[in-house]
């Protein structure tokens, strides 16, 4: 059996413990794991290779919450991640199970940020919301709980807002038209559209008699 000549702290990783058995490095141990170790102390096949699992599982980990340091995630993101990086299934349901434990993992709360992100930066559709949640695997459910808590019309109205100073000084008929244009790429159906564009259109003609500038041909709500 392989004998452990040397336990090394490793200059690169404060987390990382270098293994030497028989006077050869062998592997890098994660720092818990090195801890129950000793010099002098005989290791099994088994034991070796456990030592190399619990290494491949704390890899796994590290890439996995580096992954989720730069915004939330849903489970199915990070176990795509995962998998990108050649991570094993049987890993990544561990890691995936250990995140989850530790809060780090919850799909619920995913969606909640999502949607309010979304809110603040780029308000879509129901349906366009829908698409991407269940682009990055999350399940229908989880998704429909709180999509029927989204206002459409306030949401498409909040997306129009946010591009007025674009149609300042323009025709009403263009602003009509690409206004509907716009929204409609946002994924809002045709009756949100209209309301939301007649809307904004009253508000700013009481508000700014200058906004829209005069043109032949333009009728008003036609």
């Amino acid at each position: 059996m392989p004998v452990i000549t040397a336990l090394e702290a490793h200059r690169l990783n404060a987390e990382r413990v270098k293994l030497y058995l028989d006077d050869e490095y062998a592997l890098d141990v994660p720092l818990l794991q090195a801890a129950k170790l000793r010099r002098g102390q005989c290791l099994t096949e088994a034991e070796v290779q456990a030592l190399a699992d619990a290494e491949a599982d704390q890899r796994a980990y590290d890439q996995a919450v580096r992954y989720l340091s730069y915004r939330p995630r849903s489970a199915e993101e990070v176990r795509r991640h995962l998998a990108k990086k050649d991570v094993p299934a049987a890993a990544q349901a561990t890691v995936l199970a250990r995140l989850r434990q530790q809060g780090y993992l919850d799909d619920a709360a995913f969606v909640a940020f999502w949607l309010a992100d979304r809110e603040r930066f780029k308000p879509l559709a129901p349906r366009a919301l829908r698409y991407e949640l269940r682009q990055k695997g999350v399940a229908d459910d989880i998704i429909e709980a709180q999509l029927t808590e989204l206002d459409a019309s306030a949401s498409a109205y909040r997306a129009a807002s946010k591009r007025l100073h674009r149609y300042r000084g323009g025709s009403l008929r263009a602003f009509q038209q690409q206004l509907s244009a716009f929204l409609r790429r946002r994924g809002f159906n045709g009756d949100t559209v209209a309301d939301v564009v007649w809307r904004l259109q009253q508000e700013l003609q009481e508000a700014d008699s200058g906004y829209f500038r005069e043109q032949a041909g333009d009728c008003g709500g036609c």
